[in-house]
């Protein structure tokens, strides 16, 4: 420390802090949030941190500096520790029955024009022409909005009777069983169907977990103090979990092939996450590349995702920056 200036020395000491948070965020996967609630808000800062890390050992290098040691091993665990937040490589294979799956939060297809843009209903609906997926699973569906989505098979399954946005799930394939999970205390839910596939039934899964209702265009993301904003994170954070247990109560009773996707409203670093895609796969860490990022917002956020039993190939992945909703929409190509 002694050859270090004064401003090297609050770098450093930034270094360590920012390097210790990272390190404890390796943690967040096996921490229910139900237990430390707070502990879990670290989630969304991951990509965050993990760059500013690599931005300290690029920084002490230039310098030439042994400081670069930290962030640089703590980088170095994560590989073995978290999952990836960028992919160099892609997997580009891809065969002729391989079934498409794609998942979009549509947020109610600009119904109360949160975009200053026309027709995004009629721009959606164009877009998944175009990429035809074999099974379509859409959260915040709004019933009332018009769209031009033709496919022989579907399942809406909105809050109650009077409600008008849910979760739907449209297929090519026969959906011969489907059901709600009717998640308690909440607009979110969870659903799913049976669909035979030749002589498979797979089952699919479409979540959209606790939101956390943050107005990520707004100073503090929409709250008065940030009393009430971590106070709202953290209910949040601890909601995902119930709903996770509800889930997971529930999948274990298939045995089959299966696909799980939607909106987790979390990250690929939560506890959430990792009991859901625990002895799985992940369609993005398999066969994506890039950051993966399924939200609109300034930095890497990846909260949507597709995941598949231990015996499925997933040979693409595709995350489609398309700014017509806050998320984009997400696309696998898997075979079994």
């Amino acid at each position: 420390m002694k050859k270090l200036s004064l401003v090297n020395k609050i770098i450093n000491l930034l270094n360590s802090i920012l390097a210790t948070l990272l390190l404890l965020s390796y943690l967040l996967p096996y921490v229910s949030p139900k237990s430390i609630p707070s502990f879990a808000i670290l989630s969304l800062f991951v990509p965050v941190l993990v760059i500013i890390n690599l931005l300290f050992v690029i920084y002490w290098l230039l310098k030439l500096k042994k400081q670069f040691l930290l962030s640089t091993i703590i980088l170095l665990i994560g590989c073995f520790f978290s999952a990836p937040i960028f992919k160099v490589t892609e997997n580009l294979s891809s065969l002729n029955d391989d079934i498409k799956v794609m998942s979009y939060n549509v947020r109610m297809f600009n119904h109360w024009k949160w975009l200053k843009e026309d027709d995004i209903t009629k721009k959606i609906t164009k877009f998944i022409s175009e990429q035809s997926p074999d099974v379509l699973l859409f959260q915040e569906y709004y019933t009332l909005e018009k769209q031009q989505i033709s496919y022989p098979y579907k399942y809406i399954k909105t809050k109650n009777k009077k409600a008008k946005i849910g979760l739907a799930i449209f297929s090519k394939f026969p959906i011969i069983n489907q059901g709600s999970l009717d998640l308690k205390n909440t607009t979110n839910n969870i659903v799913f169907v049976d669909i035979l596939r030749k002589k498979d039934t797979i089952r699919v899964y479409n979540l959209h977990l606790q939101s956390l209702q943050l107005s990520t265009d707004k100073e503090n993301f929409g709250q008065e103090n940030s009393e009430k904003l971590i106070a709202r994170l953290k209910q949040g954070f601890k909601k995902q979990a119930e709903q996770t247990e509800v889930f997971l109560a529930h999948e274990k009773n298939w045995k089959g092939k299966k696909i799980i996707a939607g909106d987790f409203n979390n990250t690929a670093y939560s506890w959430v996450y990792n009991q859901i895609s625990k002895n799985k796969k992940d369609a993005f860490i398999e066969s994506g590349k890039g950051f993966g990022k399924t939200f609109n917002y300034w930095f890497p956020l990846r909260i949507d995702f597709v995941i598949t039993d231990e015996s499925a190939i997933v040979n693409k992945f595709t995350s489609y920056s398309i700014k017509y909703s806050d998320h984009y929409p997400i696309l696998a190509k898997i075979n079994w």
